[in-house]
C-alpha cells in the first residue's frame, strides 16, 4: 500500500516502533529538547509499545543478579551528564543515593535498574501509546512520487486499529527467542526469557520438580541453572552445553573500549573483513560466556554437593541435546560428543538459554522494505547516524536501534551506548528538519 498525501493529518516528527531502553533513552532526548522551546521548535514524537506497560526482560529479573554494564551507561549520562533522568537522581528520588554508595558497586541490581527505566517511562508517558502493537508501515507519496512520510498502523488489545503518520520512524523492537531447530517451546519447555513467570507459577502449583535440564552455556544459563537449583530445593539441575566449561566473560579494561562510542566510528569505517574480525575477537564480551564470580559459585556448589554426598548440580559438558520426547516427565536425550553415548533424561522443565536472534524487519515494514537499500551480503545499508539508507525518492527516515551489528559493531543490541545512539538520532532528526525548511 502506498499512501497519498493528504494533507489533512497530523504528522509527527517521529514515531517510535517499541518502547524498551533505546526508544526510552530516545523519548528523553526529546523531552529534554523540547523543555524550553516554543511549541514551533519543538519534536512532535510519539511511541507505540505493544506490552500494556514498560518491561524490559521481566522474566530474567532474578533477585540477585546484576548489571553487566557500569550504572552510568544509562539513560542519558553519556550524552547530558547533568540531567535529572540519570540513574543517580533515581535513586536520590527514592532515598537510596547514600546507600548505594556505600556498596561501592558500578553494578547495581537488574531489578533496581529495571525500576529506573520505569522511572524513566513514567516521566514521559505522554508520549507513548502502551497496549499498541504495530501491524504495518507504509510509504506516503506526495504527486511526485517522493516518499515524504510513512503511515504506521497499530492495533490495539480489542483489534482497532489506529493509523499514525510520520516524518521519520524509529524501529527499536529488540530481539527474539531463538528455539533451536527441531525444539519447540510448550508446558515444560520454556525458553529462558520466561523463566520466573513460569517457575513462579509451576511452584504455585504444588507439582513437583525432580528434574530441570538448562541447555546453554551463556550467562542467562548459568544464571537460570543457579536460580533452578535455589528455587527447587529437591530438584536435580542438569546444565547441558558443548563447551568443556562455562567460558568466563572478558570484562578487562583494554576489551571493553570495543563499547566505547568512539569505537564505533572506528568499525564503522573498517572494511567488512576488518569489521568481522573484530567480532570474532571480542565475541567473548558478549556472547556465551559467564561472570567469573558466578562461575566460581556454581563450581563451589557442586563441591560442596560432591563432599556432602547428594549432588544435585549436576553439568553436562561437551554434550548436546539430540531429542526431546513429550510427555510428564519429558525424555530429554543428551549424547556425549567425545564417545557418542546417549543418556536419557526424565525432566520435569527443560530450559533453552539458548539466546536471542534479531525479529525480521522486512516483515514489520512491508512495502517501506522494499525502499530500503541493501549491501552485497542482504543485509541493510545503515549510515553512521543509524538511518537506513533508501531509494533517492524517499526523504522521510528510517533509524534502527539494534541489528545493526554489521555496520556499528558489537554495541548494537546492548545497552552500553543508548544514551549516545539517543543523541546521535536525536542530531540527525534536527539536522533533517533544517534541511526540509530549507527546501
Amino acid at each position: 500500500m502506498n499512501a497519498p498525501v493528504t494533507g489533512s493529518e497530523p504528522v509527527h516528527d517521529l514515531v517510535g516502533i517499541g518502547f524498551g531502553p533505546s526508544n526510552l533513552a530516545l523519548s528523553i532526548a526529546v523531552e529534554e529538547h523540547n523543555a524550553h522551546l516554543a511549541a514551533d521548535r519543538r519534536l512532535d514524537a510519539l511511541f507505540l509499545e505493544r506490552q500494556p506497560r514498560f518491561g524490559w526482560h521481566r522474566g530474567m529479573l532474578i533477585d540477585d543478579a546484576t548489571m553487566q554494564v557500569s550504572f552510568l551507561k544509562d539513560l542519558v549520562t553519556l550524552r547530558n551528564p547533568t540531567s535529572d533522568y540519570s540513574f543517580l537522581c533515581f535513586l536520590r528520588e527514592r532515598g537510596r543515593l547514600i546507600d548505594f554508595l556505600n556498596q561501592k558497586t558500578l553494578f547495581p541490581l537488574r531489578a533496581e535498574f529495571h525500576e529506573y527505566f520505569e522511572w524513566a517511562a513514567a516521566r514521559v508517558a505522554h508520549q507513548v501509546a502502551y497496549g499498541s502493537e504495530v501491524v504495518a508501515v507504509d510509504p506516503v507519496r506526495a504527486e511526485d512520487g517522493e516518499v515524504t512520510c510513512f503511515d504506521v498502523t497499530s492495533r490495539d488489545a480489542g483489534g482497532a486499529r489506529t493509523r499514525h503518520r510520520a516524518r521519520n520512524i524509529s524501529v527499536a523492537l529488540g530481539l527474539e527467542a531463538h528455539v533451536p531447530p527441531g525444539l519447540s517451546l510448550g508446558e515444560r519447555v520454556w525458553h529462558n526469557s520466561a523463566l520466573i513467570p513460569r517457575a513462579e507459577e509451576l511452584a504455585r502449583s504444588g507439582t513437583p520438580v525432580r528434574r530441570a535440564v538448562v541447555l546453554g552455556a551463556g550467562q542467562s544459563a548459568a544464571e537460570s541453572v543457579d536460580y533452578l537449583h535455589r528455587t527447587f530445593p529437591d530438584a536435580e539441575v542438569c546444565s547441558v552445553f558443548a563447551k568443556y566449561g562455562y567460558t568466563p566473560a572478558d570484562d578487562s579494561p583494554f576489551a571493553n573500549r570495543v563499547f566505547d562510542p568512539d569505537a564505533v566510528d572506528v568499525y564503522f569505517s573498517a572494511p567488512s573483513q576488518v569489521k568481522q574480525s573484530l567480532l570474532d575477537y571480542h565475541r567473548s564480551t558478549n556472547y556465551s560466556v559467564v561472570d567469573m564470580d558466578l562461575i566460581e559459585s556454581l563450581y563451589a556448589t557442586a563441591y560442596r554437593e560432591k563432599v556432602a554426598g547428594r549432588e544435585r548440580l549436576r553439568f553436562l559438558n561437551v554434550s548436546r541435546i539430540r531429542e526431546v520426547s513429550p510427555g510428564a516427565p519429558l525424555d530429554v536425550t543428551v549424547e556425549f560428543l567425545p564417545t557418542g553415548e546417549r543418556e536419557v533424561l526424565a525432566a520435569d522443565i527443560l530450559v533453552l538459554a539458548t539466546g536471542y536472534r534479531p525479529r525480521d524487519l522486512g516483515t514489520l515494514l512491508g512495502d517501506a522494505a522494499k525502499l530500503c537499500l541493501r549491501d552485497d551480503g542482504d543485509a541493510l545499508r545503515v549510515d553512521r547516524d543509524h538511518r537506513v539508507e533508501t531509494a533517492p525518492e524517499v526523504t522521510a527516515g528510517i533509524y534502527l536501534q539494534g541489528g545493526t551489528e554489521h555496520t556499528h559493531g558489537l554495541t548494537s543490541t546492548l545497552l552500553s551506548t543508548v544514551a549516545v545512539r539517543a543523541e546521535e538520532i536525536h542530531r540527525s532528526l534536527l539536522d533533517g528538519r533544517k534541511v526540509t525548511a530549507t527546501v
